[in-house]
């Protein structure tokens, strides 16, 4: 969703959820509509540097590694 440009749609989906791995979601949501200083807040509130917006295909990749684990586990 997010590597497609639906950000908008992945936002509504991350506002739900409330654990670290949503807040760094989030994070990577504002990332990608350029609101760098809410990325900024939730990559803190889940527990992460943030990286800067240049580092965004990386964290979308990270996320994704993240998410799958957490489906085969």
């Amino acid at each position: 969703m997010l590597e497609a440009g639906t950000w908008q749609q992945a936002h509504e989906i991350v506002q739900e959820d409330e654990s670290p791995l949503g807040a760094w979601l989030h994070g990577i949501v504002h990332t990608l509509e350029g609101d760098l200083d809410n990325a900024r807040y939730w990559y803190q509130k889940a527990g992460r540097a943030f990286p800067g917006r240049d580092a965004i295909s990386d964290e979308i990749a990270a996320a994704r590694q993240t998410v799958e684990g957490r489906a085969t586990t």
